[in-house]
């Protein structure tokens, strides 16, 4: 019973994965590894898909061995929270732009201190 449940969720977060890929201000690789762990308790082969993946399989890698973000990962991640802190304060203005800079210093805070 567990194993459709872990299944679905896996291809959720893949789904969501995608979305991040296509979109700059969506996460893709949390998503990743959020797929990974759903799928290595119902799917092995699809597990390994991810991990095998050209262009995504290293980061995941990098993150499940040593908890590491690659500076350039870093760089476009922490540089999209720029972004969407600016858009943000372009089109919604105060007080809403407050919330998308405290994503930026908190989430950007954190990944920028992750090993590389």
């Amino acid at each position: 019973m567990k194993r459709p449940v872990y299944k679905g969720l896996g291809f959720a977060a893949l789904g969501l994965g995608a979305v991040g890929a296509a979109l700059p201000i969506v996460p893709t690789v949390p998503f990743l590894l959020l797929a990974v762990y759903f799928f290595a308790r119902s799917s092995p082969e699809l597990e390994q898909k991810i991990l095998d993946h050209p262009h995504w399989g290293p980061q995941v890698q990098d993150w499940r061995e040593r908890r590491a973000i690659s500076r350039r990962a870093k760089t476009m991640a922490i540089g999209a929270m720029a972004t969407g802190a600016v858009f943000t304060w372009y089109t919604l203005g105060h007080p809403w732009y407050w919330i998308s800079i405290a994503i930026l210093v908190i989430c950007g805070g954190w990944i920028a201190t992750r090993n590389e």
